[in-house]
Parts: C-alpha cells; sequence; structure tokens
C-alpha cells in the first residue's frame, strides 16, 4: 500500500485528506501538536482498515521529523509527503507595523524551514517510490497583498517558491504547491476572528487534491478551486 506523510492532520484539511487517503486504501503518518486530538483522529481512520501512525510532534523539532520519516518507512516507505502544518505569526493577524519579528519568524520556521527540512529528510524514501510526490499547501495570501496576511503570505510565498526550486531539481518527483481557497478552519478563524461569511469546508476541497493524485500533472503551483472545476 502506499504511504503518506501528512503533517497538521488532526483537524481541517489535514484530517480530510488523511481520510479520504485512507479511503483508498493508504498507510497513513499523522503529525499535528495536541496528542489527545491526534489520537482520536488516528483511530477514527484506522476503521477504514488502514494502517495509521500518529506521531504527536512540533516539525519545526529536527528530531521529530526524522521520526516522521522512520514511522513512513516501517510502514514501508513514503510516496506522498504533505506539508500542511502552519503557523500565521500573529492571532488574530495585524498589520506589518505591529506584528511581532517573534510571530514572523514562528510562521517562517513552521512554514517553511520545517517544511523543507522534512522534505529533505524524506527526499531518499520519495526518490525510491517511483511515484513520489510532495504537496505543500499555500495560500492566495502567498500571490496577492492583503491587509494584515503579510507575515504569513510572505511565508506562503517563500514555500511556494522552494516548491518550484524543488520540482526543477527533482524531476523524478511530482511537486505541486496547492492553494486550497478560503476553508473555514480553525487556522482561519485564529486569523480573522470577526469574519462570519461562510466558508467551504476543507473536505469540499480534497478532491482536487485527489485529482492531482490521480492524474499525475507537472510539478508546478495549482489552485483547488480550478482544479475542482477541471481546469489548473
Amino acid at each position: 500500500m502506499p504511504v503518506a506523510i501528512i503533517t497538521g492532520a488532526s483537524k481541517g484539511l489535514g484530517r480530510a485528506l488523511a481520510e479520504a487517503l485512507a479511503v483508498r486504501g493508504w498507510d497513513l503518518v499523522l503529525d499535528a501538536r495536541t496528542p489527545e486530538v491526534l489520537r482520536e483522529t488516528a483511530a477514527g481512520l484506522q476503521t477504514y482498515g488502514t494502517r495509521v501512525t500518529a506521531v504527536p510532534g512540533d516539525v519545526t523539532d529536527a528530531g521529530h521529523r526524522s521520526e516522521l520519516v522512520a514511522a513512513a518507512w516501517r510502514l514501508g516507505g513514503v510516496d506522498l509527503l504533505v506539508s500542511n502544518a502552519s503557523a500565521l505569526g500573529a492571532e488574530p493577524l495585524v498589520r506589518l507595523d505591529l506584528l511581532p519579528l517573534e510571530g514572523l519568524r514562528r510562521a517562517l520556521e513552521v512554514n517553511v524551514v520545517a517544511a523543507l527540512g522534512l522534505a529533505q529528510e524524506a527526499l531518499p524514501l520519495l526518490r525510491a517510490s517511483g511515484t513520489g510526490a510532495v504537496i505543500t499547501v499555500s495560500s492566495d495570501a502567498a500571490a496577492e497583498a492583503y491587509e494584515t496576511w503579510g507575515g504569513y503570505g510572505a511565508s506562503k510565498a517563500a514555500l511556494d517558491h522552494l516548491a518550484a526550486v524543488l520540482g526543477e531539481e527533482e524531476p523524478g518527483l511530482r511537486v505541486w504547491a496547492v492553494d486550497p481557497g478560503d476553508m473555514a478552519t480553525d487556522l482561519y478563524a485564529a486569523a480573522v476572528p470577526d469574519d462570519d461569511d461562510p466558508r467551504p469546508t476543507p473536505a469540499s476541497v480534497v478532491p482536487a487534491f485527489l485529482r492531482l493524485l490521480d492524474e499525475r500533472p507537472a510539478s508546478g503551483r495549482y489552485g483547488a478551486p480550478s482544479l475542482l472545476e477541471g481546469g489548473r
């Protein structure tokens, strides 16, 4: 069975994608910082008959990243790495003149440095897979200028560029940066707590990710809404 590592997988998009892959028979290694919630998620996914390993921890910890890859190796390797764990930099979001520099450092560390570190750790197994793929979860804030989204957007823009270069350097892999669009997640609620407008559920955008896995288009940046509509 194929094996996926998904970070930030206890809830939201990470959990929804994990469930979709479990339905397809994938074995999973899941990461999140809250052990109790992560273990509940893993237990629920095991009802699909797949092997699920929950590894609680912080992706900025190099030892934790090694644990994730070691857990995947014990399941048979790494066929898919999804870097979904994200930090905002400030909760709620603030203008750049008020953004704590420590918050920006945290966003860069989680969203960029840790994502690259985990990819580096997993690359030997991804290359050996034959169908290895990396998905980095992006944001429209990486490409558009929205007030208060500067720190988070800058970190996601940096992640997009790393993904693009990794795709060039690893032609045997697929490396997709995916902008899922607005979703009803705890992350968005923390970012903009006063925004009560209805938003799509994470599960509603998962078919876009599955389309990438099914069709394996060229490495690059993709928008989930376009993928759901049949385009790029």
